[in-house]
């Protein structure tokens, strides 16, 4: 035997994977013996762990043969090739997909209560099994996290058969085993405990992850974990019953501002998006909080993610308890924000005595604040890639409510997740220029002293 049970595989699975520690990674474990085995991965990489629910699209009469692959929130990957030599017709396709989408959706359902889909955009997926045997559901999984976003798949499983990277050809960038034993006949060989893995036990993987990952990260110097909220209020807008926003604040030395970040259409401080324009502020001496304005299961209803003044309570508790860690200096505030977390920014911005110093829109939704654009005082900048031209109307009209200093930077070549090259960096950039400019002048003296800009 090569493994005592999906632990010990795991485990040796990891020690495969280190190089991976500190990338933009997520585990993703195929339901349901893949999972136990992607949470020792997960763990080691000290990576978030979720689940990739996924269905073989078979061709009628010969089930083994996958002509693509269902996944969550209808993805479907076609292999036109095989569609074509299979001779499948429309309508046996169309009747294929809704009944495995159907399928997909029902496990999905059960994983995701109150635990959104993390977002693989611009990420390594690492797709984990408990071994390979034909690839058929591995292949038809890694299509589907590049379909979701992922800019670099990861096929790994403890155990595999000999030339078994040939099965799943360029689906996936890097193939990874431990053991790729001659004698192959079926995954559970090579297990001494092999037993069935249940939906409860997935479901503690999962609980267990993000527990770990918790309180594992944030990591590093200057960089610590966003404790109780201080405002009542904010307590009282809880609706999940937690009194905590969980985040990662970084404050390098004599720090003029704090750059609150507030995240929009269900994203989290985990967007890789907003991590790296963080980067940018923290190198040019800003401090930035990125937190969640949602719990995973408010996030879970889109109604809340639209719920602007929701949004902007949160994003004004968050502030507070900031404000009364009564950092060295007492650094002024700015706030960031992206899609519908920019409406939010400005609304709570308007709010009487927030103080806030500037305000940053990217890709934002400003027009959903309303009524509140013409009560923000703080300096506002709205950042829109040339090619988004729904959004970019909609911050003109939003900006001619603005009564504030305001300004509209359009990116060239952009579009509206700023994903082309070259893109992104130029957004931050604005982003950190506008910021320094607009700090109090008590502010920019302490900057310019210890970082060395006017």
């Amino acid at each position: 035997m090569a493994f005592a049970d999906r632990a010990d595989a795991g485990r040796r699975l990891a020690a495969r994977l280190t190089q991976l520690r500190g990338e933009p990674v997520v585990v993703l474990g195929l339901p349901r013996g893949g999972v136990p085995v992607a949470a020792q991965v997960a763990r080691a990489l000290n990576a978030p762990l979720d689940v990739i629910v996924v269905r073989k699209l078979g061709v009628p009469y010969q089930s083994e043969l996958a002509l693509g692959a269902a996944g969550e929130d209808g993805v479907i990957v076609i292999n036109p090739e095989v569609v074509r030599r299979a001779g499948v017709t429309a309508a046996e396709l169309a009747t294929i997909e809704t009944e495995q989408k159907a399928r997909v959706e029902a496990r999905a359902a059960r994983y995701r209560i109150g635990r959104p889909r993390v977002d693989l955009t611009g990420r390594i997926a690492v797709v984990v099994d408990d071994g390979i045997a034909t690839g058929a559901t591995a292949r038809a999984a890694c299509q589907v996290a590049r379909a979701h976003g992922a800019a670099r798949v990861v096929l790994a499983a403890p155990v595999a058969p000999p030339g078994w990277e040939a099965s799943i050809g360029g689906d996936a960038d890097e193939f990874v085993t431990v053991e790729s034993p001659r004698d192959f006949y079926a995954i559970g060989q090579f297990y001494a405990d092999f037993s069935q893995t249940t939906d409860e036990e997935v479901l503690a993987c999962l609980r267990a992850a993000d527990t770990a990952l918790q309180e594992a990260a944030p990591t590093g110097p200057g960089l610590t974990a966003v404790a109780d909220e201080a405002a009542e209020g904010a307590q009282a807008e809880a609706t999940a019953g937690t009194k905590r926003r969980p985040g990662y604040l970084t404050v390098p030395d004599n720090a003029p501002a704090i750059v609150v970040f507030a995240h929009g259409s269900g994203s989290s401080r985990d967007s890789p998006r907003n991590q790296q324009v963080a980067r940018v502020l923290t190198d040019a001496g800003l401090g930035t909080l990125l937190f969640d304005l949602l719990t995973p299961a408010e996030a879970a209803d889109r109604a809340n993610v639209f719920d602007i003044g929701l949004l902007a309570r949160r994003l004004g508790a968050v502030t507070a308890w900031l404000r009364a860690q009564k950092l060295p200096g007492g650094p002024a505030v700015g706030y960031f924000g992206a899609s519908t977390g920019a409406a939010a920014a400005l609304w709570a911005a308007a709010e009487p005595g927030a103080g806030i110093s500037a305000v940053v829109s990217r890709g934002g939704r400003p027009d959903l604040a309303g009524l509140r654009l013409a009560a923000v005082t703080a300096p506002t900048l709205l950042i829109v890639g040339e090619h988004d031209p729904v959004v970019l109307d909609l911050n003109r009209r939003a900006q001619a409510d603005l009564r504030c200093e305001n300004r509209l930077a359009v990116v060239p070549g952009a579009t509206h997740l700023f994903e082309e090259p070259g893109t992104l960096a130029a957004a931050a950039a604005l982003a950190r220029d506008w910021f320094i400019s607009h700090l109090p002048a008590a502010a920019r003296s302490r900057q310019s002293g210890s970082r060395g800009f006017d």
